[in-house]
């Protein structure tokens, strides 16, 4: 693990380094994952991983529960979308296709996690 980094850092970026190209999934999903692992994790902590650190994963491969990007991300993924034949929205510019390009964790990442006691909000 990286010094400077937490566990759920380090584990969120190892979800988003997973997902294939061509396929998108979600802030949520995401935390899904995360907290099946460690018990903890949210979207927004996703979003504020991702933010910091995004440069060092597939950023565009995540998305927000509607298929789109925050509007200064959407040009630059749009060219990865291209390129890695996402299904985007022919109606909504920059939002991709949800329910053709949708990737869902492994089933043993969205397990419900040994919590131990711990408060999963925490």
């Amino acid at each position: 693990m990286h010094p400077d980094r937490t566990e759920l850092t380090e584990l969120v970026l190892d979800v988003v380094d997973q997902i294939p190209p061509g396929r998108v999934t979600t802030y949520g999903l995401v935390a899904e994952a995360v907290r099946a692992r460690t018990g903890h994790g949210h979207a927004r902590h996703v979003g504020t991983i991702m933010a910091t650190y995004g440069a060092e994963v597939p950023w565009w491969r995540v998305v927000r529960a509607d298929g789109s990007l925050p509007r200064q991300l959407r040009e630059r993924a749009l060219a990865h979308y291209r390129a890695e034949g996402t299904p985007v929205s022919a109606f909504v510019a920059g939002r991709v296709e949800l329910r053709r390009a949708l990737w869902d964790a492994p089933e043993e990442w969205r397990a419900p996690a040994e919590l131990d006691g711990r408060d999963v909000d925490a």
